[in-house]
């Protein structure tokens, strides 16, 4: 465990998230490929989350690249995927020793309130509606490059698991929207969220 904080912290450092994204659709693929990019991102993108076990070298695999070779410091997939869902993905992620510690970032075109609800609970940072717009990656990786800069992201997950919602919402209010958010907050993040806070 200590060896994925010190992994976090150098690669943080340097000033450049890595992100590993998730996603069967090609189209998808690039699309959130771009936007992290255009957000100064490091990417690797695959198409499925058994690619991405073995990316992580998660799959039991000895020829995976394993630890050593990865450093990455969110993980963005979709949730709806044939084989393997974003679910059941970030499950194994949050299972993992080495690699429970890091973000994940759940997408969806599908608005299903039990799927939020299934994700946040099992430790999702965040859930997006797609279609993904820039200022939605630029809001959640800025809220990781500052959380992680102050206190580590193993801090940031504590203040998610004892609510999902108040610390990235009240992060997203100072990062790029100065209006008033109550007012008419963006659809794909906040849509979610509200939601969730209605049954809570």
């Amino acid at each position: 465990m200590a060896a994925a904080g010190n992994l976090l912290s150098t690669e943080m450092g340097a000033g450049k998230l890595h992100v590993l994204a998730v996603d069967d659709s090609h189209v998808d693929r690039k699309v959130i490929e771009r936007l992290l990019k255009i957000s100064s991102c490091k990417v690797t993108v695959v198409e499925s989350g058994s690619r991405a076990l073995q990316y992580l070298g998660l799959d039991g695999d000895k020829s995976s690249i394993g630890f050593d070779g990865v450093k990455v410091n969110l993980i963005m997939t979709d949730y709806s995927m044939p084989g393997m869902t974003g679910y059941e993905l970030l499950k194994r992620i949050k299972e993992s020793s080495v690699f429970r510690e890091i973000p994940v970032v759940v997408m969806s075109s599908e608005n299903i309130l039990t799927r939020i609800d299934s994700c946040l609970e099992e430790g999702a940072e965040e859930f997006l509606l797609k279609p993904v717009k820039l200022s939605d990656v630029k809001r959640v990786t800025d809220f990781i490059m500052r959380g992680e800069g102050k206190n580590g992201t193993r801090s940031l997950k504590r203040s998610r698991s004892d609510d999902c919602t108040p610390s990235l919402t009240a992060a997203f209010t100072s990062v790029s929207h100065p209006r008033d958010l109550s007012s008419s907050p963006p659809p794909s993040i906040f849509h979610s969220k509200k939601s969730r806070s209605s049954i809570d």
